[in-house]
């Protein structure tokens, strides 16, 4: 049986519990009991992301995420999506730069299927992974590109301000979509290296939260994903450090068929698990998040030189988090008008800091959003696999809330002085090519975060 310790709330945690197993074969399990509704949320963390690929084979880690739903030893073609769904249950996966995750929503009386198929996956998967399941899978990857990405306005957005920030050789100066030509080139032979490298269970985390009873839910696990034989070749990711300030403005100018001019910046920003990236976010939710920021106001409601803004923060692990900006112009408006109005208002921010009043409202809107991923079983498990993988205590989970709230007007100033300046940005301009720019805000680009939602 796997070795454990007891559960307690740690402090500040409004009660939330979790307890942390370890089987004899490396994989790392999080149980946190809720029998609030009668359901299970299973979530399996991988230890692989677009920073684990190389220049040449980019793309393996997100196309891995949908060659596991194309079978098993057990599991034919498309069976764990009508297994889960069949048991009233709801499965996905996504692929980001720093992780890949598997999860099932449950009746509470199914979650030893869920258990099941995950572990079946995992240990079986190439059993079934062929040339035919490998060609099937990356022209659904090619033309999910294509439908996000290639072929909608702003659509590489993401992509080409990630090349711009992060140099080239960086681990993350790459995307997990990954480009059209290394998923032509990836081989049958390099995908099942990748697997037997990276899904191995002592490089991964499983969360299983939700109206369980954690004995039995441990027996079925030991039960399962015991008999997996743990691999120790996986290679550690390269280095992603990179200095605090990028040191120059970095800027491209993007002229497509798109519905209006638009103004788009990623500023470098500290690592995700610090005190420093959590006053980050408090910064740029004052200044962007939502229509009562600084940014809205001054550019859509004043100004009505946009007809939206925000500002949000991409947290990172391994690497400088980035600061998203993001506004589309309003009619023939020209971008140096935004962007000087932009950059009046940051300038004031770093030089006055926030006031009380915002600090409040944007506080009070982080813990609304932390208290809505803890609040439901399938985000919470999500989070307790996060920590546990990135930053090695899955109950820092339970208590990012707190540490979020003393978080202080003065370090808000600071790292705004610090980071949010002109010699600390990657640009991206979008000049329309047809028509006139008018006031539509136009299509989203697809990633404008670090999840890839796998397109099943």
């Amino acid at each position: 049986m796997p070795m454990g310790h007891t559960a307690t709330a740690e402090a500040g945690s409004g009660g939330l519990t979790a307890t942390e197993h370890r089987l004899a074969n490396g994989l790392r399990v999080v149980l946190s009991e809720d029998h609030l509704t009668p359901v299970a949320a299973v979530c399996l963390w991988y230890d692989v992301g677009s920073r684990h690929e190389v220049k040449g084979r980019t793309g393996l880690a997100h196309l891995f995420e949908h060659l596991m739903f194309q079978g098993s030893a057990q599991v034919k073609d498309n069976g764990h999506f009508e297994l889960v769904q069949g048991a009233g249950g709801s499965p996905n996966g996504t692929t980001s730069f720093e992780r890949t995750n598997y999860f099932e929503t449950m009746p509470a009386h199914q979650l030893e299927l869920a258990l099941w198929l995950e572990a079946d996956r995992m240990g079986s998967l190439l059993a079934a992974l062929d040339e035919e399941s490998l060609e099937n899978q990356r022209s659904v990857v090619k033309n999910e590109r294509r439908q996000r990405y290639d072929n909608v306005p702003y659509g590489t957005a993401f992509e080409k301000l990630t090349a711009l920030a992060y140099p080239d050789g960086h681990p993350y100066h790459h995307t997990p979509i990954g480009s059209m030509a290394d998923l032509d080139a990836a081989t049958l032979e390099e995908a099942r290296e990748f697997f037997r490298t990276y899904y191995a269970p002592n490089n991964a985390v499983l969360a299983v939260v939700g109206d369980i009873d954690q004995e039995q839910t441990l027996v079925w696990i030991e039960k399962y994903f015991g008999s997996i034989p743990a691999h120790d070749g996986k290679r550690s990711p390269r280095d992603g450090s990179l200095p605090d300030v990028i040191g120059e403005q970095l800027r491209e100018v993007v002229e497509e068929d798109v519905p209006s001019r638009a103004l788009m910046a990623a500023y470098r920003l500290p690592h995700d698990g610090t005190r420093a990236c959590d006053a980050a976010d408090v910064a740029l939710t004052i200044l962007g998040g939502g229509e009562s920021s600084r940014l809205y106001n001054r550019l859509v409601r004043r100004d009505r030189t946009a007809v939206a803004a925000g500002f949000g923060v991409l947290r990172l692990a391994g690497a400088p988090s980035l600061g998203w900006l993001d506004v589309k112009a309003s009619g023939d408006v020209e971008v140096p008008v935004i962007e000087a109005a932009v950059d009046d208002e940051l300038r004031r921010f770093a030089e006055e800091g926030p006031t009380e009043e915002e600090m409040e409202r944007a506080q009070a809107l982080l813990e609304r959003e932390w208290l809505d991923r803890l609040g439901t079983v399938a985000s919470r498990a999500d989070e307790l696999c996060r920590y546990a993988v990135l930053f090695g205590d899955p109950k820092l989970a339970l208590t990012a809330v707190q540490r979020l709230l003393t978080v202080t007007a003065e370090e808000v100033r600071e790292v705004a002085k610090a980071r949010l300046r002109p010699d600390n940005r990657a640009v991206l301009v979008y000049e329309p090519t047809s028509g006139e720019a008018d006031d539509t805000e136009g299509a989203e680009a697809a990633a404008t975060d670090e999840d890839e939602e796998a397109a099943k």
